[in-house]
């Protein structure tokens, strides 16, 4: 039932960022240019994101348990260090170059594959070096 429901969340949010031009590469590069023609949708497209999970989070948070009923796992406890802020600004540098990250590439993938792929590749070789173990 968990990768049921994980696979219908991942549908409506691919739909979502489809349906509100969140997965066009212009629409990011806008939000980011507050020099210039600075474009807020993108902020409350987080926002609404943010009013409809934070509740959710904070719900399955306080019963221990996520809203079907599985085990919630603890989060490592790790504070602030090189590696977060190196792929922090890794991220962030991509995210401003490219205008895409992970959620709507994978919804370009349907769109315009080439350009998706070439950076859904990359990023995939970066989280295979990244890993810990």
């Amino acid at each position: 039932m968990t990768r049921k429901l994980a696979f219908l969340a991942g549908l409506v949010f691919g739909l979502g960022l489809v349906i509100s031009g969140m997965s066009s590469p212009a629409r990011v590069s806008a939000f980011l240019d507050i020099g210039g023609r600075w474009d807020p949708t993108l902020a409350f497209v987080m926002g609404g994101g943010l009013l409809v999970a934070g509740p959710l989070f904070w719900l399955a948070a306080r019963r221990g348990r996520t809203l079907d009923g599985g085990i919630l796992p603890d989060l490592p406890k790790r504070g602030i260090d090189a590696r977060l802020i190196g792929g922090s600004v890794v991220f962030g540098i991509g995210w401003g170059l490219v205008g895409l990250c992970p959620g709507p590439a994978i919804t370009d993938l349907g769109v315009v594959p080439l350009r998706a792929l070439a950076f859904l590749v990359p990023m995939a070789v970066g989280v295979l070096i990244a890993r810990p173990d």
